[in-house]
């Protein structure tokens, strides 16, 4: 619709000499300042997108102190350059296929097929370079999780393949399945046919990066199998800790930094208001709930790991709590803004439960995951998916996948039936099937070739010196400093029978 006429311009302005001209000019002075709204508008955009990308490519840094702390001292150069990889060669391989599969527009609901090596780019749907640097923040954030499930005993080369497979091509199908205008799951299909009525809310990923992530370094791991010494001759578990709760610490600050672009960000816009123009509501509160949400998860489970743990071993373990926040987080990403804060506190406390029942469940059958990235971001991911389904309230709901029409389904706890949580159970279970059915033959065909795991004797002394020249600084692991009578002391209760029993070094 034309803003401004100069034809119904013109007789308003009849005590003038030439009506008409002035008519045309003030239509072409408004038109000109109107445009310059515009690009204003698609600047603050635009600047709001690339910031969130800086942010969750921040979360490198995060993986990469937290993998480095997890990790023994001689695996330290290892595992931080696997992260500066996954980084690396995303970039490449999802520069030149993934963002095309996984946004490439008009597609297929399966797959995209657009946009290869950014052609076309920027394109007139909206797309532009910011969004390809935010989503590939996005696509090695998977392959970042899927490295620590395998770390301390794989051989470079496998880091490098799967890393490239993973973000060129797992990941990007996944992504368009639910998040393409044209995926068969997406709530926003452009035709209106959505999965059960609804499609999937999976708003920043807990199912597409987070169980993506974490169901590729569960096979990795399965493949593997556990690292040596990890399990002694009587099967019971044997802990290797990392050798600095420092650099966890650190890894885990930045990932909370972080998650303050992974989240809220994905709204990809700010200014947008929500109803009538001039409101003090819009887009930008909702980003704020949603960092709000996405705080009060992490928190949550970070408290409720902390007493959990204190219960069950009897000490206070600050590696225990930073994997909890972290658990937090993973389960809230899906519906981070579709939820009531209150209810992001249900969805943090739940999450630890789920993480230190899947620790629980690792332990019990012999699985080894020396950051917990498979029960972490699988198992909370998992979780926070179905919590979506729950608990997603209908305005929300309304406001970001509807335009502010109510009607679509929303959670079930909050009266909105149960099409949501039939399509948020399709999305677990494609998803399950999609990354073990590509990356589970992928590690064994690298396993067939041994390609994957390092022999006993690197294992034994440590990749920095056997792979990468030398150690990434002076430092002996506990089991090398201790004396081989020294004991740990599990803390009781006072008063507790047996307080003083002791527990061996391993």
């Amino acid at each position: 619709m034309e803003l401004c006429s100069a034809t119904d311009l013109a007789p308003l302005l009849g005590g003038l000499t030439n009506s008409t001209a002035a008519a045309e000019y003030l239509c072409g002075s408004f038109g000109t300042v109107t445009n310059k709204f515009t690009d204003v508008g698609f600047a603050i955009d635009t600047t709001y997108l690339l910031f969130s990308a800086y942010l969750v490519f921040a979360m490198q840094l995060g993986f990469a102190m937290l993998c480095a702390g997890s990790v023994r001292a001689k695996n330290t150069m290892n595992i931080m350059l696997t992260n500066v990889l996954d980084a690396a060669a995303g970039g490449l391989f999802y520069y030149l296929f993934g963002f095309a599969f996984a946004f490439g527009t008009p597609s297929n609901g399966f797959i995209g097929k657009h946009f290869f090596g950014l052609k076309e780019i920027p394109a007139a749907n909206g797309f532009d370079y910011g969004y390809f640097l935010y989503q590939w923040a996005f696509a090695i954030a998977a392959a970042g999780i899927t490295s620590g499930s395998i770390a301390e005993r794989t051989q470079f080369v496998a880091y490098l393949i799967y890393s490239a497979f993973l973000t060129g091509f797992v990941y990007p199908v996944v992504s368009h399945w639910f998040w393409s205008v044209d995926g068969w799951a997406s709530p926003s299909r452009t035709d209106g046919n959505f999965l059960f009525g609804s499609g999937v809310i999976d708003f920043a990923g807990s199912g597409v990066v987070h169980m993506v992530g974490g169901i590729a370094g569960l096979w990795g791991a399965l493949i593997e199998g556990p690292r040596i010494g990890r399990f002694d001759h009587t099967g019971r578990a044997v802990a290797l800790k990392g050798h600095s709760a420092s650099l966890v610490v650190l890894g885990t600050f930045l990932l909370w930094f972080g998650w303050y672009g992974f989240n809220p960000g994905s709204f990809a816009t700010i200014l947008k208001t929500y109803g009538a123009s001039g409101s003090y509501y819009g887009q930008w509160s909702a980003i704020g709930r949603t960092a709000v949400t996405t705080t009060l998860a992490g928190c949550t489970a970070a408290l409720t790991t902390l007493f959990g743990k204190r219960l069950l071993v009897g000490h206070w373990n600050v590696t225990d709590v930073c994997n909890g926040l972290l658990g937090g987080f993973a389960a809230i990403t899906s519906g981070c803004s579709v939820v009531e804060p209150w209810a992001a506190i249900i969805c943090g406390f739940v999450a630890s439960g789920v993480l230190i029942g899947c620790n629980k469940l690792a332990e019990k059958f012999k699985y080894d995951d020396p950051l917990e990235a498979a029960q972490l971001h699988g198992g909370c991911g998992t979780w926070g998916i179905v919590f979506t389904a729950l608990f997603a309230k209908k305005e929300y709901v309304a406001q970001i996948y509807n335009g502010g029409v109510l009607g679509r389904p929303y959670g079930l706890f909050m009266g909105g039936g149960g099409k949501l949580l039939a399509a948020h159970i399709v999305q677990i279970l494609v998803i399950a099937g999609w990354v073990s059915a590509t990356m589970g033959p992928l590690f064994l065909i690298l396993n067939k070739l041994k390609l994957l795991r390092i022999s006993s004797e690197d294992e034994m002394q440590g990749m920095d010196v056997t792979r990468h020249g030398g150690f990434a600084y002076v430092y002996h692991d506990d089991e090398d400093s201790l004396p081989k009578h020294f004991q740990l002391r599990k803390v009781e209760p006072s008063g507790t029978p047996n307080s003083n029993s002791a527990a061996p070094v391993v």
